[in-house]
């Protein structure tokens, strides 16, 4: 007798420091026709080797990247996020991972990953009590007539993007979501309401890469998770 039932689509959480078990909550409420869904939390190369696509959760982006590199990890991520077949979304501080450069670093900087076409200022909007959060409208997302809750905690900025993904010129860049120019810190407004800027981008997909300055984790909304796993881990087409 054939064994008809589908195998598990197997998401890992690197869980190293940060809002791992947010994300791992969200995926254990997602259940998508045809394709199961199971999630991982991820400390080792062999934790790793078991999952179709990754996420790097909010947290520190100076402590993920130290506890990488105190583990052994460091050069595994970086392979894993600039490796253009690999689905991997970083939240907050894995979209400071996963950018091509940054700024507002620590003193003494620290590793990124890569494997984003972006370039981020990490607290961009400033400290904890500049904190806030914002509706936002998606036009990606299922039931996209409701708002999704964007929660910026000492978030970063996108200060540019780059149309071509780093590892190929052919990959697809598509602006997921923006916050109101009002949202961004005072002295970048202008900049942002010329449209000559793209600090008001706050999700982008590049192929199979995913980034939101914001923490979808915080909410109680699995849609972001569901676009992550059907547009860079299935590959299915817009609106699917």
């Amino acid at each position: 007798m054939s064994n008809d039932t589908p195998e598990k689509i197997i998401i890992g959480v690197l869980a190293l420091q940060g809002a791992f078990a947010e994300h791992q909550a969200i995926l254990s409420r997602i259940s998508l026709p045809s394709h199961p869904i199971a999630s991982l939390l991820v400390r080792t190369a062999e934790d790793l080797a078991q999952c179709a696509a990754l996420i790097i959760p909010g947290g520190e982006s100076t402590t993920i990247a130290s506890v990488a590199a105190r583990t052994g990890m460091l050069q595994l991520l970086k392979d894993t996020c600039r490796d253009p077949s690999k689905p991997v979304w970083g939240t907050c501080a894995g979209c400071i991972l996963l950018a091509k450069e940054a700024t507002g670093l620590k003193k003494g900087g620290q590793e990124l990953f890569g494997g984003m076409g972006v370039g981020v200022r990490r607290n961009g909007y400033g400290t904890q009590l500049e904190s806030f959060e914002v509706m936002l409208d998606i036009p990606g997302l299922r039931e996209p007539e409701r708002p999704f809750a964007g929660v910026f905690i000492r978030a970063p900025i996108i200060e540019h993007v780059d149309p071509s993904a780093p590892s190929s010129s052919s990959i697809e860049t598509e602006i997921v979501a923006r916050v109101p120019p009002s949202c961004l810190p005072a002295e970048l407004q202008q900049e942002a309401e010329s449209g000559t800027t793209d600090y008001t981008v706050v999700a982008m997909r590049q192929g199979k890469k995913f980034v939101t300055t914001f923490h979808p984790e915080l909410t109680k909304d699995e849609r972001l998770h569901e676009f992550f796993i059907k547009r860079c881990v299935l590959e299915l087409p817009a609106g699917k």
